[in-house]
């Protein structure tokens, strides 16, 4: 569990794929497990130089990518904040 002391952004509106909530649901993990890590910043299972055009974006205002491996440890699922801030979506990368 990530314990969250102040979100880095704005999630905007979260959705959810159905692919990806089904996925989830067949684990039993949650979709908030993936959301607070990537609002904290914890960008997940990607190269330390996406991680850090994540940092950037932050400041630039760019669109922000995080990568998790589910509890499976088979499943992947991204999670895209717009660069707006007006929205993030979990899906799985055959969704996209």
């Amino acid at each position: 569990m990530v314990k969250l002391s102040q979100p880095k952004f704005s999630l905007g509106t979260a959705v959810i794929t159905p692919d990806a909530a089904a996925a989830l649901q067949r684990i039993g993990q949650s979709a908030w497990s993936l959301i607070s890590q990537h609002i904290a910043g914890q960008w997940g299972q990607l190269e330390d130089e996406d991680k850090q055009a994540n940092e950037d974006a932050l400041i630039q205002g760019d669109r922000l990518f995080s990568s998790y491996l589910l509890n499976d440890g088979v499943t992947i699922v991204w999670c895209i904040t717009e660069a707006d801030r007006s929205s993030t979506c979990l899906l799985l990368p055959e969704n996209y």
